[in-house]
């Protein structure tokens, strides 16, 4: 892999982590519980901007040298490891940030400050592009960031088995995953001090950026699923719309607002989005309910004989046979037939909590256009006979 494509590579996985800390961002204000995850994933992407090549060359030009660069990107650094160690405790379960880990985040920086400013005699070293004053320098960052990746690696592997929540646990095992990328740039950084040479393991890089992509869909990983249910219950609200809207014509006192065209219902609900499918659900049974004193008598019997002579799956005769019914009541009501006594002996709607009742409804909405429409103009004629 050349010079310029690891460059490339890894300004896309930092932009990528800046889009992901920005969308965050208003989550992390609103709950604490993701605040700590927010900052470690905020610093992390500051310190890796730092490092990016066009960033240190931009300053190399503008100041003549990028050594107070080096010196920003590693403390950012340093303040990132702590941020990582408070979401650590935070994730095992530790309430309180222990009154220890703030002195002694600051008391490292403070150390890295004086021993940036007071270089030993022999050291020369050059690690990260930036020139080291100290190897006791370089060996307190590394170390920070070698024993914290470690402990968070440990971590999130540890309680992303350990969760009931898929969300969770994928992002713990894409943080974690993302830090043991980390870990092995700073083990590289460890040998390329070891050897006193910064040209060792040319290709650390792709390290750095593997570490920017996960960091980054670790906490993505609820805009990802928050994208995944918007995408399935606009998928729901689609196909129950057929049956929903003939209902909600038949009996419109159940409606919350006046039925409105399949596109405007999707793209502009009238009620909040994360309840559009709760409504319709909710008012496509109420609206059975009203029904049921329209069925026609011995519609039910009819309506099994005639599914059943249509091949529907046994796992969707139920919802068949009720959408048959069903059809038949609301032709009857907007005929004026009067309203007869209610309960007709079918229960597919009994029971099972609301994505039971969900699948059902959806079961019932895919006969409801051929198979139950059918149906009920067969039955319209006062001795009908079903065939």
């Amino acid at each position: 892999m050349s010079a310029d494509i690891e460059a490339h590579a890894q300004t896309a996985g930092v932009i990528l982590l800046w889009v992901a800390v920005l969308l965050r961002a208003r989550g992390a204000v609103r709950c604490p519980a993701q605040r700590a995850l927010w900052l470690a994933v905020a610093t992390a992407a500051l310190a890796m901007t730092l490092n990016l090549p066009v960033v240190t060359r931009s300053a190399a030009g503008t100041f003549g040298r990028s050594a107070e660069l080096a010196e920003v990107r590693n403390l950012t650094g340093v303040a990132s490891a702590g941020a990582v160690l408070h979401f650590l405790l935070a994730t095992a379960g530790v309430r309180r940030v222990p009154r220890v880990l703030v002195p002694a985040g600051c008391l490292t920086i403070a150390l890295l400050l004086f021993l940036d400013r007071h270089p030993g005699p022999h050291d020369e070293h050059r690690v990260a592009g930036g020139p080291s004053p100290s190897v006791a320098y370089w060996l307190i960052v590394i170390g920070v960031h070698l024993v914290v990746n470690t402990l968070c690696v440990l971590v999130c592997w540890h309680y992303g088995r350990r969760t009931e929540s898929r969300s969770l646990a994928a992002g713990l095992r894409l943080f974690g995953l993302g830090t043991a990328f980390a870990w092995v740039y700073w083990a590289g950084q460890c040998v390329r001090l070891a050897v006193g040479d910064d040209t060792a393991l040319p290709h650390l890089s792709v390290a750095l950026t593997l570490h920017a992509l996960l960091r980054a869909a670790a906490i993505l990983v609820p805009v990802f699923e928050a994208a995944r249910r918007l995408a399935s219950d606009a998928r729901t609200a689609w196909r129950l719309w057929p049956l929903w809207y003939d209902l909600m014509v038949a009996v419109p006192q159940v409606a919350l607002t006046e039925p409105r065209g399949r596109v405007a219902e999707l793209l502009r609900p009238l009620v909040p989005r994360d309840l559009l499918v709760y409504r319709k659900v909710i008012e496509t049974r109420d609206a059975i309910i009203a029904l049921q004193g329209h069925v026609p008598p011995g519609s039910l019997g009819l309506a099994r004989r005639y599914v059943a002579v249509r091949g529907v799956p046994r796992a969707r005769a139920a919802a068949a046979e009720l959408a048959c019914v069903i059809a038949a009541a609301r032709a009857a009501r907007l005929a004026g037939r009067p309203e007869q006594e209610a309960g007709f002996g079918h229960h597919g709607l009994a029971g099972g909590g609301l994505d039971a009742e969900k699948v059902f409804l959806i079961d019932m909405a895919a006969a409801w256009p051929g198979i139950a429409r059918t149906f009920a103009e067969r039955t319209a004629s006062p001795s009908p006979t079903v065939k």
